[in-house]
């Protein structure tokens, strides 16, 4: 500890504080103590552990569930500790039956990897009339008419896959940590969180926290269901952003004085959060960015560059936002690398079996989305990265999708690269994160040039720093980084396994209820989705749906979502899209359902 030379001298004193008399005045104090945790490394708090109770049954598979944190979220209220398991939400797959096969066969259309996606105005091998649930969505004796399962009732979560065995919750299934938190061996699969004590999800408590859903827009209260697009923010992360510009604004690393010290300690502890919501193994892995779209292109630039020659191979999908689609053409044009495509089948589900088939000894990377923004269709990218690692090729996960929704581990995951953006779980806009193997980051070149990220300059040579600053040039969104981790924060306090339960209910329970609109066809309709319910109304512009829905207060998106090769599988050139967060209602649906059935009928 760097001590003022003053304190040592014992001739010499400071100042008395005026209103104590005291020698060791309060500014002395303040002083000694900023300048002592100055000299500190940053070490963040770990998480609370979570101690597991007795174990409980879920369908005859063992469970152990562990116990709220003892400082409750908003989704935890109630004393008891045992899951509701009686009544029920009906389950995308009966527990006796086996998932739906598509009539026609996954994929028949597909002669080889490199075939042309399906063509004509409707999914092939369906009818023109095929609506949600028949036979991807729901059980059909779910009736939308049916009082809601809506806030306070028992969450429903049955072992009822396929095999009888498994929780048809297919997000939460192996997953060993949630935002890098440990939690029980011996746990199936984390419910930590999923159901509150009592079993309920508050969500009207939620939705207090969200200032921005309570208004009018057209004179109608607003549902905002363009979650895809863009997240609202709570309260905690507006008031996070504006405390820093009101107290604490400074520019990091680079001054001895009190408030830069400030704006460090929360940068650097924001680093932390990113972390430990990824579950990376060292904040040196994090690197922050403007969000997925620039986390790409640093990749494709700086890791692509010096490893992807001419006639190279980079293998993408069908189902790729053009952020992942773009950046990798940039670099195939500069390099004289080539670009392969994992096709997709009529419900929007990647062809698993046509990917090994695209490796050979040019293939230098894979770039994949965990969930498509466009279909919601969440891949495999677990079972995707194990093939790619066979090869010998690294893969980067486009998570700007998935981290709002489930719960992510990149080591669990093994993926080379993960990256998301902030706004899209319900942090700011123009903050992200790249996440990079420790030794794939340390051999990458920058990919710009400028302040903070340079060790040494001089005219004929500039020396570097290490992982992440060689990567972050220039003064970064420090407010940026402060209100996602505090959206980070409020993920926690809420558990991803909760929101990924209650969306995965809500997501059920539109699709059956769009399902009794006439002339609507449903566009992706994979067996494990997040979030989107994308569609058509025969002979009805997209535009004009949105449109109608707006002047209802109801916010969707009409377009090709960045996805333009997605939905020209389909024969599309746009779509409506209609997309959840935790924040939504079974009464907000019911609202949706209500005005397209009235634009259906004219």
């Amino acid at each position: 500890m760097n001590m003022p030379n003053n304190f040592l001298d014992p001739g010499v004193r400071e100042p008395a504080d005026p209103g104590t008399g005291d020698p060791f005045g309060t500014d002395l104090i303040s002083r000694l103590a900023n300048e002592f945790f100055a000299s500190q490394p940053i070490r963040m708090p770990a998480l609370p552990a979570i101690p597991a109770t007795p174990p409980a049954t879920l369908a005859g598979v063992p469970v152990h569930v562990p116990v709220t944190p003892a400082t409750p979220s908003r989704a935890a209220t109630g004393s008891s500790s045992q899951i509701d398991l009686s009544g029920g939400f009906p389950s995308t797959h009966s527990a006796d039956a086996p998932p739906p096969v598509h009539p026609k066969g996954v994929g028949a259309e597909f002669e080889q990897s490199g075939a042309a996606p399906s063509q004509g105005g409707h999914i092939p091998g369906s009818s023109d009339s095929h609506e949600f649930g028949e036979p991807y969505f729901c059980s059909k004796s779910f009736a939308p008419a049916s009082p809601h399962p809506e806030v306070g009732n028992s969450l429903d979560i049955p072992g009822s896959g396929p095999s009888g065995n498994e929780s048809r919750f297919y997000f939460l299934k192996g997953i060993e940590s949630v935002g890098g938190l440990d939690l029980p061996g011996s746990l199936e699969f984390p419910v930590a969180n999923i159901v509150a004590p009592s079993g309920t999800f508050d969500v009207e408590g939620v939705r207090k926290d969200f200032p921005a859903l309570h208004q009018h827009v057209n004179g109608k209260p607003l549902i905002w269901l363009d979650n895809a697009a863009t997240t609202h923010k709570p309260q905690s992360v507006i008031d996070a952003t504006s405390a820093f510009y009101g107290r604490d604004n400074s520019n990091i690393h680079r001054a001895a004085h009190t408030l830069s010290d400030r704006s460090t300690h929360l940068f650097e502890s924001g680093r932390e959060k990113v972390r430990q919501f990824l579950g990376a193994a060292d904040a040196k892995e994090i690197i922050f960015v403007r969000g997925t779209t620039e986390a790409i292109n640093l990749v494709a630039q700086s890791y692509g560059k010096p490893n992807i020659g001419p006639d190279d191979e980079i293998i993408l999908s069908t189902l790729e936002h053009h952020a992942n689609i773009v950046p990798w053409q940039i670099l195939a044009g500069q390099t004289g690398a080539k670009i392969r495509v994992i096709p997709a089948n009529d419900r929007g589900e990647l062809l698993l079996e046509e990917l090994p088939k695209l490796f050979n000894a040019r293939t230098k990377m894979l770039a994949i989305t965990q969930v498509s923004n466009a279909l919601g269709t969440i891949n495999p990218v677990e079972e995707i990265i194990v093939i790619a690692h066979g090869f010998g090729v690294p893969v980067l996960v486009d998570g700007a999708q998935s981290t709002p929704h489930i719960p992510v581990n990149v080591q669990a995951m093994d993926a080379d690269f993960f990256t998301f953006s902030g706004h899209k779980v319900f942090g700011p806009t123009g903050i992200g994160a790249l996440y990079g193997k420790s030794h794939l980051l340390e051999a990458m070149p920058p990919w710009q040039g400028g302040g903070h990220m340079i060790r040494d300059v001089t005219f004929g040579k500039t020396v570097y720093q290490n992982s992440p600053e060689k990567f972050e040039a220039g003064t970064p969104d420090i407010a940026g980084v402060v209100g996602l981790a505090a959206a980070i924060d409020y993920l926690f306090g809420i558990g991803l396994p909760a929101i990924a339960a209650y969306e995965h209910r809500l997501l059920e329970y539109a699709a059956a209820a769009m399902a009794s609109l006439p002339g609507l066809r449903p566009i992706g309709t994979a067996r494990h989705k997040a979030s989107v319910l994308g569609f058509i109304i025969s002979g009805i512009d997209n535009d004009r749906i949105a449109k109608h829905l707006d002047q209802n207060g109801i916010a969707v998106r009409a377009g090709h979502h960045c996805a333009l090769p997605t939905l020209r599988h389909f024969g599309l050139e746009s779509t409506v899209r209609p997309s959840l967060a935790f924040y939504n209602t079974y009464a907000e649906v019911d609202a949706m359902v209500q005005a397209l059935r009235q634009i259906a009928r004219r």
